[in-house]
């Protein structure tokens, strides 16, 4: 039985490799066409940029970033249909801290530092988790965009140089365990506040329209996924997705330094400027088919029409 079985393996294989070749030579093809379409994309949309950067940069790592997020700007362009709300928020000088909500995979920041990058020549510093530069080749890209684990005095000093700062308090606890409810998951986080009220800088509270519906969690074994990630502190809790939904990052109005202010009361004076955001912005709970049809002008005008009425 044993040399039967083994057969019928070798015959199975022999039978279905030429079959599986045909099929995934075509999808090498149409990647193909579809990389070459993203690189002139990025070209006709972006070329006087990186051109200019060529040309007059000299700092090592300016070209780079540029040419990584032209392709990401593409990326979300196509992908996202991504827009900026409120741009105007971020000062074209000068130091603030971006307090934001974390999503399962926080590719909004991927495409709001590229879009700052290209149109306002502002590189967004971030803050990142410690188990993310244990992974191979983060240490270019922590390098190049200014990615760093931060501590109070680190993030104190960023933003003291007049640099655009990020956080996220939920870090990759939020990342884990939010929902397409979008509760704020800070478990008493006071960092930021501290940081802000020690450089004295405006903090601007920012949010994606969609997120939880661009990428989420399985929905079963919850508790035992939070019960290891306790143990081992690095991200356990499965993630699916990948939908094309609608992106819109949506940046607050500045909260400006107050020195008569506690760490806990801006904390809270923060949480609830992104909960006002998430409430006026996300549809509670989230439908991975209604951001699908929100890339759909037909329907962005009716939801809009519907909201004024409101």
């Amino acid at each position: 039985a044993t040399y039967i079985d083994l057969d019928y393996s070798l015959w199975l294989y022999r039978f279905l490799t030429p079959l599986i070749v045909t099929f995934l030579l075509p999808l090498v093809f149409v990647a193909l066409i579809y990389i070459s379409f993203l690189v002139l994309f990025i070209y006709k949309l972006h070329r006087q940029v990186i051109m200019r950067a060529v040309q007059t940069d000299r700092n090592f790592w300016r070209v780079g970033r540029k040419i990584v997020a032209a392709i990401w700007d593409a990326h979300a362009r196509i992908y996202h249909g991504y827009e900026v709300i409120g741009l105007d928020n971020i000062p074209q000088e000068g130091p603030a801290l971006i307090v934001y909500y974390h999503g399962a995979i926080p590719i909004d920041m991927y495409y709001l530092n590229s879009r700052m990058l290209l149109q306002r020549e502002r590189l967004i510093y971030t803050i990142g988790d410690r188990f993310l530069f244990k992974l191979p080749g983060w240490g270019t890209i922590s390098e190049a965009f200014h990615v760093s684990p931060g501590t109070v005095q680190s993030c104190v000093s960023i933003l003291r140089d007049g640099n655009l700062l990020a956080i996220s308090p939920g870090g990759v606890y939020e990342a884990q365990f939010g929902d397409h409810y979008y509760e704020l998951l800070w478990r008493n986080r006071v960092g930021f506040a501290k940081v802000a009220q020690e450089a004295k800088v405006p903090i601007i509270p920012c949010f994606t329209q969609n997120l939880r519906e661009g990428f989420r969690q399985v929905g079963i074994f919850r508790t035992f996924f939070m019960r290891l990630y306790n143990k081992v502190r690095i991200p356990v809790y499965p993630i699916y997705g990948g939908f094309p939904v609608k992106f819109r990052t949506y940046l607050g109005k500045p909260i400006e330094y107050d020195e008569n202010l506690t760490a806990q009361e801006l904390q809270i004076k923060v949480a609830t400027a992104i909960e006002d955001l998430i409430n006026q912005h996300q549809r509670l709970p989230g439908s991975i088919l209604m951001a699908l049809l929100d890339r759909l002008p037909a329907f962005k005008a009716q939801r809009k029409a519907a909201g004024s009425e409101q």
